[in-house]
């Protein structure tokens, strides 16, 4: 059996994998509104006066990028 300090190594990158993964779903699900405003936009059905929804989802995708870098 492994030391505290190894348990509560093990312990951390457990709680890192899982903060990744969820960062990378919370991307899909970004990329994903980004692709349907962009689609509903060039289809007509928002006007360019409603871009506060794209901005607020490029900003989403941009902060979670951050610790990619």
């Amino acid at each position: 059996m492994g030391t505290k300090d190894e348990l509560l190594l093990q312990h951390e990158i457990e709680i890192m994998a899982g903060i990744l993964e969820s960062k990378a779903q919370y991307r899909k699900i970004v990329k994903a509104g980004i692709a349907k405003w962009v689609k509903d936009f060039q289809d007509g059905r928002i006007e360019i006066k409603t871009v506060d929804d794209l901005k607020k989802l490029i900003e989403i995708d941009i902060e979670l990028q951050k610790d990619d870098i």
